[in-house]
């Protein structure tokens, strides 16, 4: 299965979400959905803010040029707000699933679907 299978059937197929991409912790998109662009630069903000959880938490982060306050940190998921909209990012051994939602959509009912999808990556080695 390649990784824009991920995007478009497993994240995007789901209803809920709005854009997502998935990239590699050594840097790189390796999928994404149709018009989102993750910049070198915030795709490593994003990749060090798991390392880094104090600078997310005070900074934001920054998604396709768009600025979300960090609500949440651990060593594998930071959730992050834009006005009624949000943002789940997820670390799996390899790589870092990031998705936007937009309202009426919130966070608990996309959360189990980039979970699943990164508890799945992780049990195949990524």
């Amino acid at each position: 299965m390649s990784w824009q299978t991920y995007v478009d059937g497993n994240l995007l197929g789901s209803g809920k979400i709005a854009k997502a991409a998935i990239i590699g912790l050594q840097g790189g998109v390796w999928a994404s959905s149709a018009g989102y662009t993750l910049s070198p630069v915030e795709q490593k903000a994003i990749v060090d803010g798991f390392s880094k959880p104090d600078s997310v938490q005070a900074n934001g982060v920054r998604l396709a040029g768009q600025k979300f306050f960090t609500l949440s940190v651990s060593d594998r998921t930071i959730q992050a707000k834009k006005a009624a909209d949000g943002a789940i990012i997820v670390k799996t051994k390899q790589a870092v699933l990031v998705i936007e939602y937009v309202a009426p959509n919130q966070a608990p009912e996309v959360t189990p679907i980039v979970e699943n999808l990164a508890d799945y990556l992780i049990s195949v080695g990524y």
